[in-house]
């Protein structure tokens, strides 16, 4: 369950989230760990539900961070494109549950990478994922390629 000014973080997952917003990690605090965790989550197709959540974090935190304000709402659309209304005040919680969800997927997607890397070097591990991210060939050009050769068009 959603709260109306506040989002969960899975507590599964308490030691990762303190580990990589501690003195040694990568992030400043927490709210950033979970806003990195719910876009690698989306971009990685992983969302994933919890149902035991640590102490709740205030939406206001991530509403104060540089894009954070439309974050949410960028997932949800990402999510829902078919559903304007999930902009909606009243859908409020419903897109903080999106968020939740894939911030969770993240997370477990980056204990995968810890676990495979056997160590706790984490912003090498952050970094690495970053760099993946910008490197990947995006998709939607491959598919634009693909119909400009069989059109025998070019660029």
């Amino acid at each position: 369950m959603a709260y109306e000014d506040r989002f969960r973080r899975p507590a599964a997952h308490e030691d990762l989230i303190s580990a990589l917003a501690g003195k040694e990690g990568p992030f400043n605090a927490m709210v950033d760990v979970l806003m990195f965790a719910a876009v690698l989550g989306r971009n990685k197709g992983k969302r994933e539900p919890f149902d035991k959540a640590g102490e709740p974090i205030r939406l206001a935190l991530i509403e104060g961070r540089q894009y954070g304000d439309v974050l949410i709402d960028m997932i949800a659309v990402a999510e829902e494109p078919n559903d304007p209304k999930i902009l909606a005040d009243e859908r409020q919680p419903d897109r903080v549950e999106i968020f939740e969800e894939y911030a969770n997927g993240g997370l477990n997607y980056i204990q995968g990478e810890v676990n495979a890397t056997g160590g706790h070097d984490y912003v090498s591990i952050i970094s690495t994922l970053v760099m993946d991210a910008l490197t990947e060939p995006d998709e939607r050009q491959n598919d634009v390629s693909a119909l400009m050769q069989a059109a025998d068009l070019d660029w």
